[in-house]
């Protein structure tokens, strides 16, 4: 059952295989990749941050399930999950632009190499539903983009979208059912009719 830990999962299979094909070159330690926001980035050189998530319905069957004998439940929910990458170079001024070029190349390669993330980054109720999720580098317009930093007092850093596809969350919403256990047939005798 796919509980509602399944974002964080998603997010943090996401940061894993980054962290996995992205040290130690182009960044040198695992732990400065991080789920975290880009206007708090710290120490990170490439931050990972769920900033929209939406029911993606196209598809999905509605209405209940049966789990047991006499208990339906309501089909689980699918979502889109959206997430910033951005990167955050910590060298010198002069070299600032070419770092962060080479980090989204990077990232932009590892992620177009994996259209589904790998099993073995999978954890907690997404692993055990063996679920699928998909990787999508999502083309976003650029005011977009500015959009989400316009907000805050930080510049702008060079970032991209990746649409995570497939994260379901169960519903505990049920009901009893009762099963039938007689019926009746009423056959009426139809008159025969006559000529008049």
């Amino acid at each position: 059952m796919a509980d509602y830990t399944a974002l964080v999962e998603a997010g943090g299979a996401l940061v894993e295989l980054l962290r996995d094909e992205l040290t130690p070159e182009p960044i040198g330690d695992r732990e400065l990749i991080s789920l975290c926001s880009p206007h708090e980035c710290e120490n990170n050189q490439l931050t990972v941050w769920l900033y929209q998530v939406e029911e993606n319905t196209q598809g999905v069957e509605s209405g209940y399930y049966q789990v047991s004998q006499n208990v339906q439940r309501i089909r689980p929910a699918r979502y889109d999950l959206r997430f910033l990458v951005t990167a955050h170079s910590k060298a010198p001024v002069q070299l600032k632009e070419a770092d962060q070029y080479r980090m989204v190349g990077a990232a932009l390669q590892v992620l177009r190499d994996h259209p589904v993330i790998d099993a073995k980054y999978l954890s907690g109720s997404l692993a055990e539903q063996e679920t699928a999720v998909h990787v999508v580098l999502e083309k976003t317009p650029q005011d977009q983009l500015f959009k989400i930093w316009n907000n805050t007092s930080n510049n702008y850093k060079l970032s991209f979208v990746v649409l995570l596809t497939g994260v379901e969350i169960d519903s505990h919403r049920e009901r009893r059912v009762s099963r039938v256990t007689e019926f009746s047939i009423n056959a009426e005798e139809k008159p025969q009719g006559g000529r008049s």
